[in-house]
Parts: C-alpha cells; sequence; structure tokens
C-alpha cells in the first residue's frame, strides 16, 4: 500500500487543527529552498540564519490570524517572505548582495545530487566555483534574477512580481546575464566542465 503524503494546504490544514507535527514537516518540505535563497542575497550565515527564523515566524503568525490565502503556493509565498526580508534589510544597511561561498557554507554543499565519484566531485565542485565567480561579477540586477531563477527554483513570473518589474524585463535581465557570463567565459577562456 502506497501513502500519498500531505500536500503544502493540507499540512496548513492540519497544523491550524493543533497538529504541531505538520506544521515541522511543511519547515522540513521547504527549509533548504527557503534558507539557501536567503543566504545568498545576505551571505552572512548567523544573518541568513536570523532571517530565516524571522520568515517562519511571520509564516506562523500569518497562519494563525488566518491571513494565509495562497493556497497551493506556499512555497512561492515563503519565497516573497524571505526576499521581502532581505530587500528590508539591505535597504536598512545599504549592502548590495554578493554570490560568494565562505569557510562555513557553500551553496554547492547544500543542494542534493547523487553521489559521483571523487573525479567527478572535484570537477563538479571546480566547475561550480567558476560559475559562482562569474555571477558575482554580474550587475546586480542580473545577478538577482540568476540567483532567484537558478537556485530558489522561481518562475519568471515570480521573479517579476517579486522584483515588481515586468516579466519581460526579468526575461531580459536573464538574457543580459547569460550573455554576460557567456562573454566572460570567451573573454577569460574558462574551461567549465
Amino acid at each position: 500500500m502506497q501513502v500519498t503524503p500531505l500536500n503544502d494546504q493540507q499540512l496548513i490544514s492540519n497544523y491550524l487543527e493543533g497538529d504541531e507535527r505538520a506544521f515541522e514537516e511543511l519547515l522540513n518540505r521547504h527549509k533548504q529552498k527557503i534558507y539557501t535563497s536567503i543566504y545568498l542575497f545576505v551571505k552572512d550565515q548567523s544573518l541568513a540564519e536570523d532571517i530565516f527564523q524571522e520568515v517562519f515566524i511571520k509564516i506562523i503568525d500569518t497562519l494563525r490570524k488566518g491571513k494565509y490565502n495562497h493556497e497551493g503556493k506556499f512555497l512561492q509565498w515563503a519565497m516573497r517572505i524571505s526576499y521581502n526580508m532581505c530587500v528590508d534589510y539591505f535597504r536598512r544597511s545599504k549592502r548590495r548582495p554578493k554570490v560568494s561561498p565562505t569557510e562555513t557554507f557553500d551553496i554547492f554543499d547544500v543542494l542534493q545530487s547523487p553521489e559521483k565519484n571523487a573525479e567527478q566531485n572535484i570537477i563538479r565542485s571546480q566547475t561550480h566555483d567558476k560559475v559562482r565567480t562569474l555571477v558575482d561579477q554580474l550587475p546586480p540586477e542580473q545577478r538577482e534574477v540568476v540567483i532567484l531563477r537558478h537556485y530558489a527554483d522561481m518562475s519568471f513570473k515570480e521573479i517579476a512580481k517579486l522584483t515588481r518589474v515586468s516579466i519581460n524585463t526579468a526575461l531580459g535581465r536573464m538574457r543580459y546575464a547569460l550573455i554576460n557570463i557567456r562573454k566572460m567565459v570567451e573573454e577569460r577562456e574558462v574551461v567549465l566542465q
């Protein structure tokens, strides 16, 4: 007999009926993507953890107040909250996000992939480092779209809504980001495996 896992909306309903484990399941289901997207924006592990906690406090408050009305779109809603909190942080500190690893955290350590042999892991790691370096050098608007699209797994429609630009602008920024990355690869003769 196969058991079908509950969808996000069912978990939310169960949580609102007093099942704390339902919210724990919801958190476990989405924490990796949400934390990763926050970290990619703030580039500081303890700050990312603080914002991540604030995001889930806001989510819990909104759910308990009965103000959640994004049926079937929990992850997108949670990502929008986390993005807005990151933007608020940058407005307060007037800093721009930068995509680069630190000694204690590397986004590619979090992303799941099937285990490969040691040589493939080394090649993949070197390729990720090269790509990350190229993404770091993009203009902020292009870097933001790349992060949201490829690391936060958001659609262009969601990115447009989140960043308050048209879909065409979001698509254009991605297009120019890819052109710029391609140009940097050619100019520097970077070999991506």
